[in-house]
């Protein structure tokens, strides 16, 4: 075993001799991996980034929330549209319903959403406008940079009450003067703020909540009409810790179909979404994106092996006479495919190396870009397990294209090679 490891430690210090002396052959094969493994890694770590924003996006929206609502997220609802527009809007009899009937929510509460334009004197601007009953809080975390969320008393009795996002105090209120106490008009009714929300910044979705007016649900029910369908009503429910969500959507469906009083033989006339719709379909999107990402890597990773491989050849061809005198002067066949298999794995290893710090670079120039350009807040995500692939790749590819190379070397014959001086 001492024997064999000495022989590996030769064959590692003359693989870096023979990289040191050849430094022009070496660092073009070196190239060619750094190049792959930066195309393959960069890929990987692109869309690996992407799927991670974009969920992440999602879990913002509501961990381990179910959206009542009379259209379904499946593609069924594309077919069946007139069925569904048919549907009642659920409303505050539903939500009543809900409370008492389902003992496994954290929190439930009344929604809509709507873009409308909302004005402060002569400032005016599009904002996404949200009515919420009072549970909203418990189900969307939400940091407030002034003011406060409602009170239970301004949520029952309707109060003409507002919290509202960054950008909208921004646009209505220039000059970074907090709009708390102040007052905005929204549906041709003015009401007061009393919260102003930390900016969030925008996700890959376009999703923030910077530019939202978040009114009280009792209150807009008095000046407009919640059920048309032009606005459409949800109830959102998130469920307790030490419920599971099929537990949660038992309750609900259970609650419901009581509420609406559907026999047993009606199908549900509601639908109950959940964000697992959603990511279902982004795994099997994301899955053959990473596909197609490692098919392209690999064409480039295959370039890089070739080159190594030539490369190597063309190492053994100027070195056939000092592998003769070696061979003749008792070193194994083993020890001679070691040395060069060794070489072309440490060749590659370095390359994988400088890829990896290229992939590095890039991630944080294009963070920054990102961040400070359009204003997005964007990670990019560079695993361990990216890292390992790849080092490990590389050495699989040197091992791989300078297995031929190093085997026909160990195979020379001494007189030949010595002859071939």
């Amino acid at each position: 075993m001492r024997v064999v490891l000495h022989l590996i430690k030769e064959s590692f210090v003359s693989a870096f001799q023979e990289i040191v002396n050849n430094r022009l052959r070496a660092f073009l094969s070196l190239l060619g991996i750094t190049i792959g493994i930066f195309c393959i890694v960069s890929v990987f770590t692109s869309i690996g980034s992407l799927e991670y924003n974009v969920r992440a996006s999602l879990d913002k929206i509501g961990n381990r929330v179910i959206y009542i609502e009379k259209f379904p997220w499946s593609q069924d609802a594309k077919n069946s549209w007139f069925k569904y527009l048919r549907r009642p809007n659920p409303d505050l009899d539903d939500f009543n319903a809900l409370k008492a009937g389902v003992p496994g929510a954290a929190g439930i509460s009344m929604m809509f959403t709507i873009k409308k334009t909302v004005k402060h004197e002569g400032n005016a601007m599009k904002a996404n406008v949200f009515g919420v009953s009072y549970d909203y809080y418990l189900i969307k975390d939400m940091s407030f940079e002034d003011g406060r969320y409602f009170s239970l008393s301004e949520i029952e009795r309707g109060s003409n009450v507002a919290i509202v996002g960054k950008e909208v105090a921004d646009i209505l209120f220039p000059g970074s003067i907090s709009p708390v106490g102040k007052e905005i008009n929204v549906f041709g009714s003015s009401v007061q703020i009393i919260g102003l929300l930390e900016k969030e910044g925008e996700d890959v979705l376009g999703i923030t909540g910077d530019d939202a007016v978040i009114l009280n649900y009792n209150f807009v029910k008095k000046i407009i009409d919640l059920n048309s369908n032009f606005i459409g009503t949800r109830i959102i429910i998130k469920a307790s810790p030490e419920v599971t969500d099929e537990d949660l959507k038992d309750q609900v469906t259970v609650a419901l179909r009581q509420e609406r009083r559907l026999s047993p033989l009606q199908e549900n006339d509601f639908a109950i979404n959940e964000m697992s719709l959603i990511t279902n379909i982004l795994s099997s999107i994301f899955g053959i994106i990473n596909f197609a990402g490692a098919f392209i890597g690999a064409f480039s990773i295959l370039v890089g092996g070739f080159g190594v491989a030539n490369i190597m050849f063309v190492s053994v061809k100027e070195r056939t006479a000092i592998i003769g005198i070696k061979k003749a002067l008792g070193a194994r066949n083993f020890f001679i495919l070691m040395e060069f298999l060794i070489e072309a794995i440490v060749l590659c290893l370095m390359g994988g190396v400088l890829g990896l710090i290229l992939v590095y670079i890039l991630v944080t120039v294009a963070e920054y870009f990102i961040l400070n350009s359009f204003d997005m807040d964007f990670k990019f995500i560079i695993s361990g397990g990216q890292v390992a692939f790849g080092l490990i790749f590389s050495a699989f590819i040197g091992m791989f294209f300078g297995f031929i190379p190093a085997f026909i070397a160990a195979k020379m014959r001494p007189v030949d090679a010595i002859r071939s001086k």
